[in-house]
């Protein structure tokens, strides 16, 4: 009977310590994916958010030069030729849209490529205006840019400016994502150290337990 009543306490504490083991390894898992989930966050932060940020101010100075271009050709007073201006805007142009189909390849939520599409039109109409008012030049050429050339420059800066602060806002995004994931191995830390508790506590209790039956078995023995 004290041998079925021994083996049915040890059955318990090894399946309490079974269950023990499976919930470290579980809650293991979890700050593992956490952990993951950080590190990918930040890799995020980088690639599709810092990089493509830096990227799109290198579009505004871009779009800098090529008014400078516009504002020598037309009020330089010959200081450059048309065809020489027509040349350095396809230069910049052609960096813009390398920038831009660079920044296609990035991750984009839905309202960053509603911006995007809308600063390509922009991109596009600037560009058509562009290269009308250089080949037209002199007063026809200045009539076009004060009409239309100046407003469809400001246009492309305003679409521009709209990405970049999208970018900040999903970048601040990502950052709370984090700071959650954070939160959650702080508590899986946490969790394990309550284990940790209870299994030092069962440890003692088994001990003490132990030392209980022997000094019973041995009272037992001397009578």
């Amino acid at each position: 009977m004290k041998f079925a009543f021994s083996l049915k306490n040890k059955l318990k504490i090894a399946f309490l310590l079974f269950c023990i083991m499976c919930c470290t390894l579980l809650i293991r898992f979890l700050e593992d994916k956490s952990v993951e989930k950080i590190n990918e966050s930040f890799i995020s932060m980088y690639n599709d958010r810092l990089v493509p940020a830096t990227d799109l101010y290198f579009i505004a100075e871009n779009l800098h030069y090529k008014n400078e271009i516009l504002q020598e050709t037309l009020l330089g007073n010959g200081a450059v030729h048309p065809s020489t201006g027509m040349v350095k805007m396809n230069t910049h142009n052609r960096k813009i849209d390398s920038v831009i189909n660079k920044y296609e390849l990035t991750l984009l939520v839905k309202q960053e490529q509603n911006f995007l599409n809308d600063l390509k039109k922009a991109l596009t109409v600037q560009q058509g205006l562009e290269a009308k008012i250089l080949n037209m030049a002199g007063t026809e050429g200045r009539a076009i840019y004060e009409s239309m050339g100046r407003n469809a420059a400001n246009q492309t800066l305003a679409k521009l400016s709209a990405l970049i602060k999208i970018q900040s806002k999903v970048g601040n995004e990502l950052i709370k994502g984090s700071e959650i994931f954070v939160s959650g191995t702080k508590v899986y830390s946490t969790l394990q150290v309550i284990l940790a508790i209870v299994i030092g506590i069962m440890i003692v209790a088994i001990i003490s337990a132990s030392n209980v039956v022997k000094v019973q078995s041995d009272k037992f023995n001397l009578n």
